[in-house]
């Protein structure tokens, strides 16, 4: 992994996230000869990109029902297929005993 001391950051920063940035390199900072620092690429868990865009109350709304309403179908599919004469809670206790 390359480093670079606290100057040449100072200096290229540009450069640097650049490099970061569009060829997915990691870059430790030093102080004084030890890492205190590291420049990694950004995930998609923290890429700003992919946080949606604030909702209104009723977006909010529309968005939980259409939710909910994906839940109940899943769970009426789910009912359809169940095995007649086994609880969800017998399922539970046989898949545990396998672990």
């Amino acid at each position: 992994m390359r480093q670079v001391g606290i100057r040449e950051l100072k200096n290229d920063a540009s450069a640097l996230v650049r490099s970061v940035r569009e060829e997915g390199e990691s870059i430790n900072v030093t102080y004084h000869g030890r890492v205190v620092a590291r420049l990694v690429p950004a995930t998609p868990e923290v890429s700003p990109r992919l946080v949606p865009p604030p909702m209104s109350a009723e977006e909010r709304k529309r968005a939980m029902d259409e939710w909910w309403s994906g839940m109940q179908a899943l769970g009426e599919r789910i009912t359809e297929r169940w095995p007649e004469g086994i609880s969800a809670v017998d399922a539970v206790r046989d898949v545990r005993r396998e672990l």
